[in-house]
């Protein structure tokens, strides 16, 4: 077994042991998650690494991990009906422990983390689960610390949003944030919980 598929068995444990948490609370949801802007660092396929899967802190065939808080992040992917939707790929891209994004973009003179993937894809399970291992988000220039997320049902794009870690007190100085309506914000919000794999957070998404 590759590197790659055991790390993805791994996560793949995390979502369907808790499938049915995430299914009762998001089948009482009815908003849609909110919208963001892509932002200017969405990597082409170009521009990724070759192991592009849902654990971005370990990149297949280099020894390190990468630098910054690892966490796990999970969530169910809904329609607004509460009905679970299977097979959808779900993106996420941030920047690494360094504030770099991995993007010829981003070329202010920061080194970055060549052990951070910077980039990765899941695929959701029969009941719509997702799980990702990666780094607490860290602050970029202007911004407060966020995840970029992006949701496909094939080459259809259903979401792109933007996750925002709860309570920081940056959220308050951050345009995209300041948007928002309240409720709109705790539906993007990552409130970190100690699990038994380290810190988790959960964020279901509803489109």
């Amino acid at each position: 077994m590759t590197h790659s598929k055991s790390r993805r068995k791994i996560l793949a444990g995390i979502t369907s042991a808790t499938g049915s948490l995430l299914l009762s609370r998001t089948a009482l949801a009815a908003d849609l998650t909110p919208r963001a802007a892509e932002g200017p660092f969405y990597p082409t396929r170009s521009m990724r690494v070759s192991d592009t899967d849902n654990d971005l802190v370990k990149i297949a065939g280099l020894v390190r991990e990468a630098g910054g808080e690892i966490i796990t992040l999970k969530g169910q992917i809904t329609g607004r009906n509460g009905i679970p939707i299977a097979g959808a790929r779900i993106e996420i891209w941030q920047c690494d422990v360094n504030g770099k994004y991995l993007h010829p973009g981003d070329d202010r003179p920061v080194p970055y983390d060549q052990g951070f993937q910077g980039f990765g894809h899941d695929i959701t399970d029969d009941t719509g689960n997702y799980a990702f291992r990666t780094i607490r988000p860290t602050k970029y220039p202007g911004r407060t610390p966020h995840i970029h997320v992006k949701v496909l049902d094939g080459s259809r794009e259903l979401l792109t949003t933007q996750f925002y870690i709860e309570g920081d007190p940056d959220n308050a100085k951050d345009g995209l944030h300041r948007r928002m309506s309240k409720a709109e914000a705790r539906a993007v919000s990552m409130a970190f919980t100690e699990g038994p794999k380290g810190t988790e957070t959960i964020v279901n998404i509803v489109v």
